[in-house]
């Protein structure tokens, strides 16, 4: 049975959280505002479930709660940021703010991170360009938990990619998505429930297909989009890839199997080639290509010809990319934001170890 609790219970609890862990007050704030984006989006795996799991990350030295984030490579365009080990929802949005202050000075900005950690939802940063009439992206790369096709080795991460496009009088284009059929964090949830997964999403350690949640724990493999090279999984593979290139290679953080774990019992990878997690970050002001007002009359007739396609028997409507997403955030501002027992009570015992009450 799920409990509700408001956005600000949850946004005090969780601020005073970071606070307690050390951030200063802008930082527990940011941090805040980029973990509990997920939650009112109905992202849950990546919201205050996760908030256990930085805690964790601090406590053995893999998070900085007082990052000196610094620019160490710059052009008018481009910069790479090196994060000094801090919390992926800080640096993220220093980074995603860099490239939109280079895109206000010579159209586009781009922006490779090394030397992070977990960033949440790349959807949160990717939006940070709307209000400036600039198209965002964020991706991220993340420990590996993904076999390449035909392969029985985690090689990969989910690998998230996000981009977002303003609209005129319609709501923004909003994609965010994993490069694997299914993110971990919906692996998770299925854990907690005791659930059986859908086909397609994970593979055992020698390969073969299944249904189990636990098929991490006992050696198996997520699978790329597609899920068999039948359906495609090679382009989710390639997807991966490019998003492990464009965060890792590029920036001099870690790639591939040398990716630190998120969970801070599972043992660092050896010889690694990089520092810390990578992301990579863009904005495009639209007046850099054409007229801003041109192009967003042009976005909303583009939606509203995808909304009127007629739907297939049994589905009401099409939806547009960040519909649910924005609908979601609606209701839970207005009606707040369910939890689970499960993370209900790791929130409690967060609580009760800080002497924080939640709610």
């Amino acid at each position: 049975m799920n409990k509700m609790y408001s956005y600000e219970q949850l946004y005090a609890f969780t601020k005073g959280i970071f606070i307690c862990m050390g951030c200063s007050e802008k930082d527990a704030d940011t941090a805040t505002i980029s973990l509990l984006s997920a939650d009112l989006r109905g992202i849950e795996s990546h919201g205050v479930a996760r908030l256990s799991g930085y805690i964790r990350l601090w406590e053995v030295g893999r998070v900085n709660a007082t990052p000196d984030i610094r620019v160490i490579h710059e052009t008018p365009s481009t910069a790479v940021v090196d994060g000094d080990a801090g919390l992926g929802l800080v640096v993220a949005p220093y980074a995603m703010q860099m490239a939109i202050e280079k895109a206000k000075m010579v159209g586009t900005g781009w922006v490779a991170v090394k030397h992070s950690n977990h960033f949440g939802i790349a959807g949160q940063h990717a939006m940070m360009a709307l209000p400036h009439d600039m198209i965002g992206m964020a991706m991220t790369n993340a420990s590996a938990l993904v076999a390449p096709t035909f392969s029985v080795e985690k090689l990969l991460g989910t690998n998230p990619i996000a981009v977002a496009i303003p609209a005129g009088s319609e709501p923004p284009f909003v994609a965010d998505f994993a490069t694997t059929t299914a993110a971990n964090g919906k692996l998770e949830i299925l854990q907690r429930k005791n659930e059986a997964v859908p086909n397609g999403w994970v593979q055992t350690q020698d390969g073969k297909p299944t249904n189990d949640a636990h098929a991490l724990k006992n050696g198996g493999a997520l699978l790329p989009l597609g899920g068999d090279r039948e359906h495609g999984s090679h382009k989710g593979y390639a997807l991966g890839a490019i998003v492990d290139i464009f965060s890792g290679v590029l920036s001099g953080a870690n790639f591939g199997p040398w990716v630190p774990p998120f969970p801070a019992y599972v043992p660092m990878p050896d010889q690694l080639p990089g520092e810390g997690i990578g992301h990579f970050f863009g904005a495009m002001r639209i007046d850099a290509f054409r007229s801003t007002d041109e192009f967003k009359s042009n976005m909303d007739k583009w939606i509203r010809r995808f909304r009127e396609a007629k739907p297939v028997e049994g589905e009401s409507k099409i939806i547009i990319p960040g519909d649910p997403e924005r609908e979601m955030e609606l209701d839970r501002r207005a009606n707040g934001i369910p939890l689970g027992n499960a993370v209900l009570e790791d929130l409690q015992a967060i609580g009760k170890k800080y002497d924080l009450q939640l709610g």
